[in-house]
């Protein structure tokens, strides 16, 4: 099973060096909630027959979507407003962690610097003081602290580090000219309007042209337009493939053209690349905190499992049963209105009324599993070549590398203890076969997992190695898969059912903190009208 998750480079280097065991470093599993999660595959459980709590507004699912429809509302002044989590921690995949040496993401590490004030994400990053002002053309500002300080990205390749996320080591003239090429073909496209005005390629999707121009290229994969543009060097298909792995779980042959080539173009202007990337020790943890500012304690329920959305006979308001994963005790909810930010096959078990008539739309949601480990080292790690930078990344290997939570203070504390975050897309095709095998690997499959793929570039890693926590995501995220993004299915999967709105990020088909903020917003919105409380949308409004 270790084989089959470890690149074949990194698993023979792992045999040249012996079959010694690693050191018995401590090696934690630290998910829990799938195993409430799979009480949705079994009968409901008990239900109960009166109300325990009637509110205006109820959201199912406290991760970024969750908790963006619940600032919102709260932006609104809707005070009646109860946010239900299954687990006990928030944020979903954006959520965090800390231990006495820092706080360190489980999931989403950054987000790009927003390139205009348009929209929900600059809002929410005035609010954390990040976004400052604008510049004399009009662009946002960020506080320097927020932006990720030299060096950002270095790249191991046998036996050393190097600048940046190409290989230029060894390049030939080829290689070098396609990647020129590239770059001047990505360019014009993050240029590229309709006759609207629109970009080709924006941030949320919602926001960009949906002309057959480009959308067409949502019906071939990553890899084979690749081929039918003539780029065949296989640094830049490395570079590609990466890109399309680090942001969404799959490879370029099971990406979507389109969402390959937003990756590159969607955060440009198409004159100047934005450089700028926001991120703290929580990474997207940072994020969720703000959000959740918004929901005080008794307005919070964690731990709690919502299993049935039902609509309340003769009426227009919804219930929803659920079950408290500590006491077990049945509880039953009613609302007005119900925005429920959760996965579209969570959506697929929850609501009553799909159990019976499937919607055709659900079968078109894909979602690739992940695993993220955090290690706690007792100082820097030995490294040859190019100095530590925030993301370190490892050119002969299937997991994306790692980045260093104490990064911005790398200067202050240069040879202080540290936490690393690494991370394993598991991009098979199979996904349904990808999780099956994730989720039978134990705490010490992934000890020797990690540290057979890190061990090459660091000197003597596991003497610093003092123990390594390990999460596994089972859905970790939605995979543009072709024909996915532009196609029907996912615009269907937002039309709100009666008093019932829907938000997560896999509607925006990319697992992107910027998607779950739209689409919570949007949901949020839709809840606010349904209430009568319909106010100035945030959607377009400019951060003044």
């Amino acid at each position: 099973m270790l084989v089959s998750f470890l690149g074949l480079a990194a698993a023979n280097a792992a045999c040249r060096r012996g079959s010694t065991a690693p050191r018995d470093v401590p090696t934690t599993l630290v998910d829990r909630v799938h195993q409430t999660g799979h009480l949705l595959r079994q009968a409901p459980p008990p239900l109960a027959t009166s109300d325990t709590r009637v509110v205006d507004c109820l959201v199912v699912g406290a991760g970024a979507a969750g908790l963006s429809a619940a600032w919102r509302l709260r932006g609104a002044g809707l005070e009646d407003v109860l946010v239900v989590e299954v687990d006990e921690a928030l944020g979903g995949t954006a959520r965090s962690g800390e231990n006495a040496v820092s706080k360190f993401p489980w999931g989403a590490h950054y987000l790009p610097a927003p390139l205009t004030t348009t929209g929900p994400v600059p809002r929410l990053l005035k609010e954390l003081g990040v976004l400052t002002g604008v510049d004399e053309a009009g662009a946002p500002t960020f506080a320097e602290e927020a932006l990720i300080h030299e060096p950002e990205e270095r790249l191991y390749y046998r036996g050393a580090w190097y600048e940046g996320l190409y290989l230029r080591a060894g390049a030939s003239a080829d290689d070098l000219a396609q990647l020129k090429r590239f770059e001047a073909v990505t360019s014009a496209l993050a240029s590229a309007r309709d006759a609207k005005g629109r970009k080709a390629f924006a941030v949320p999707i919602e926001l960009g042209s949906d002309d057959a121009e480009w959308t067409s290229l949502d019906r071939q994969s990553m890899a084979d337009w690749m081929a039918a543009q003539g780029f065949t060097s296989p640094r830049l298909a490395w570079l590609v493939d990466y890109a399309c792995r680090d942001d969404y779980g799959a490879t370029a042959r099971d990406t979507s053209a389109w969402a390959g080539l937003w990756y590159f173009c969607a955060r440009q202007s198409g004159v100047e690349k934005n450089e700028g990337f926001l991120s703290w020790p929580e990474g997207n943890g940072r994020l969720i905190a703000q959000l959740a500012r918004a929901v005080d304690a008794s307005r919070l329920l964690r731990s709690t499992l919502v299993h049935t959305l039902e609509p309340v006979p003769d009426s227009t308001d919804w219930y929803a049963h659920a079950l408290d994963a500590t006491t077990r005790r049945p509880l039953r909810l009613r609302a007005r209105q119900v925005v429920l930010a959760t996965p579209r096959f969570i959506a697929g078990r929850v609501v009553a009324p799909w159990r019976q008539e499937r919607p055709a739309f659900l079968d078109a949601f894909h979602y690739g599993p992940w695993t993220v480990a955090n290690l706690t080292l007792d100082a820097l790690p030995r490294t040859r070549g190019f100095p530590l930078a925030w993301d370190n990344v490892l050119y002969e290997s299937r997991s994306l590398g790692y980045v260093v939570a104490t990064h911005q203070r790398l200067r202050a504390r240069a040879q202080g203890p540290t936490v690393l975050t690494w991370y394993y897309p598991h991009d098979g095709s199979d996904v349904v076969a990808e999780r099956k095998k994730l989720l039978g690997t134990t705490a010490e499959d992934w000890r020797a997992l990690v540290l057979a793929d890190l061990r090459p570039a660091h000197v003597r890693l596991e003497e610093q190695v003092q123990a390594i926590e390990v999460m596994r995501w089972g859905h970790a995220m939605v995979r543009p898969v072709p024909g996915f993004l532009w196609g029907a299915a996912r615009r269907a999967a937002q039309a709100s059912v009666g008093g019932l709105h829907f938000a997560h990020s896999d509607l925006g088909g990319l697992a992107l903190f910027e998607e779950a903020n739209w689409h919570g917003v949007r949901a949020a919105e839709q809840a606010l009208a349904g209430l009568g409380r319909a106010s100035p949308s945030w959607l377009f409004a400019e951060t003044g």
